[in-house]
């Protein structure tokens, strides 16, 4: 189960915002995409929260 500072790297980042800008991608896939995104980490850029 993931933690609490747990983030998305930025190779999934990047992936999920593809899923998002693709009009063909299913509400699901559109969902997980979301979600992921909301985990990213804002700051340095290394993953990593200030």
């Amino acid at each position: 189960m993931a933690g609490k500072n747990e983030t998305t790297g930025s190779k999934a980042a990047s992936a999920a915002g593809k899923v998002l800008a693709n009009p063909k991608s299913s509400a699901a896939a559109k969902s997980a995409a979301a979600s992921a995104l909301t985990q990213v980490a804002k700051g340095s850029g290394k993953g990593k929260g200030k």
